[in-house]
């Protein structure tokens, strides 16, 4: 999912709006914004699928005021549904108020016993929904001492937005896992998963959200709290290799230039003999041409990308992604025909999309196809939002490098390591790479919530 919050800017809702479209990469299942006017009135259109198909003109202009926060749904099929699109609306006698995030809680299951307990009844199945209820537990305290108290008791990777009448807060993990940074805009505020939407706002960036903070936005400026001493810059190296796009600084580093580097890192471990380096749009571009610099082999255009076509990835069933690949990439046989091929791309989670484009260029009459992986092996399920599914559905969590090759029927198969994964990242010392290592950043389940 993507996040964005606006805060102090007249007509919030249009720049949110434009704003989520440079966030639309991160989710394409639903989305909606939500504003407060003046007066404390609330306003909110949600629905399912792309921003173009569920906002109009004119009902982006009935959600008035100042501030407002805007979200993009990723297809996480365990989540789906109209009920799941954010930003969620909350009533209370201390004051109403919105939440948006994205990232996953790894004790959700915990939380939501211990609230049920105390007696709640949820409506949706968001983790915004549980850090609602857990700022609304403790209500005759101030809402930062809530948000804070809220926040230690999750466990996980996430980004979270909660605005009320007159404020805005935004909260990073204490891991820093998930993505969150600030820009200013016409004498006001933005928040965003990434900065790639501070372009089309005209927003200029000011910094990220740092791991176990919260930035909270109202007539005073901006102010910084900690909601936890212990933090930790562990960013998720799918942010860096897929999620993100290239146009956008995370923690320091922009994305095209890690991309490029790794694919720089990727010959030197994996070299192969070719004609010409092939990327796959989008996001194993940047590779790709790291790629064909370092090992002088010439870098062509041999797939191009339909328009208007969504991101397989990111599909919420496995047939849906299946037909997609075909609608979304054509080769160019008059570049790839006769040629040995290097295809390079970002990562290869199930094999699917690998398998089509190696069968793609084949049937285009290239004489032989080496895949070479800008990321290392995925053998193990995220548990931090990416939708990996289970661990029998990723191509290498059982497989050998020479059986995952002859899987996707390429000619040969060569991953970047955990190593070099880790060094192309300029901004963050140490990815989170549990997909690829196992070693996770946080704990999976935690067991010490209890009832008060």
């Amino acid at each position: 999912m993507g996040v964005l919050a606006v805060y102090g800017v007249q007509n919030a809702s249009t720049y949110i709006y434009y704003g989520l479209h440079n966030l639309q990469h991160r989710g394409q299942e639903g989305g909606g914004i939500a504003t407060f006017d003046e007066n404390g009135k609330s306003y909110r259109h949600r629905g399912q699928g792309l921003l173009s198909e569920i906002f109009t003109n004119d009902e982006i202009g009935e959600l008035k005021g100042s501030m407002g926060v805007g979200s993009v749904k990723y297809a996480n099929a365990s989540k789906g549904g109209p009920e799941n699109v954010e930003p969620l609306y909350f009533r209370h006698k201390s004051g109403n108020f919105v939440v948006a995030g994205e990232g996953n809680l790894v004790n959700a299951i915990q939380i939501a016993d211990y609230l049920e307990k105390h007696g709640t009844i949820f409506q949706t199945d968001t983790d915004s929904e549980l850090l609602a209820h857990l700022i609304k537990k403790n209500y005759n305290e101030e809402r930062i001492d809530r948000i804070v108290k809220a926040l230690n008791m999750m466990e996980g990777g996430f980004a979270f937005i909660v605005m009320t009448r007159s404020r805005v807060y935004a909260c990073r993990d204490k891991y820093g896992i998930k993505p969150l940074c600030i820009g200013k805009l016409n004498g006001g505020y933005v928040v965003s998963s990434e900065s790639c939407a501070f372009g089309i706002m005209g927003a200029e960036f000011i910094r990220d959200v740092k791991p176990g903070e919260i930035v909270s936005f109202d007539t005073n400026g901006m102010r910084s709290t900690l909601w936890s001493r212990f933090s930790r810059h562990r960013m998720c190296a799918m942010d860096y290799i897929y999620f993100a796009r290239p146009d956008s600084d995370i923690d320091g580093c922009n994305v095209h230039a890690y991309r490029k580097e790794a694919g720089r890192r990727l010959f030197r471990e994996c070299p192969a003999e070719a004609d010409v380096v092939v990327g796959v749009p989008e996001s194993g571009l940047s590779a790709a041409i790291g790629y064909a610099e370092e090992s002088g082999i010439p870098f062509e255009m041999g797939l191009v990308k339909h328009k208007y076509v969504g991101r397989t990835f990111i599909q919420p069933v496995q047939s849906m992604r299946e037909l997609g690949v075909k609608m979304k990439l054509s080769p160019v046989h008059s570049i790839v025909g006769g040629k040995r091929i290097v295809l390079v791309d970002d990562s290869i989670v199930r094999g699917t999309t690998c398998l089509k484009i190696v069968k793609l260029l084949r049937d285009a009459g290239a004489a032989e196809v080496h895949v070479r992986i800008a990321s290392p092996m995925m053998r193990f399920t995220c548990h931090y939002g990416v939708d990996t599914s289970t661990p029998e559905e990723l191509l290498c969590s059982h497989r050998t490098l020479e059986e995952a090759c002859a899987a996707i029927e390429a000619d040969s198969l060569g991953y970047l390591s955990p190593e070099s994964t880790r060094d192309a990242c300029f901004g963050c010392a140490d990815p989170c790479q549990a997909c690829f290592t196992g070693e996770y950043p946080t704990l999976l389940y935690d067991d010490s919530i209890t009832s008060e």
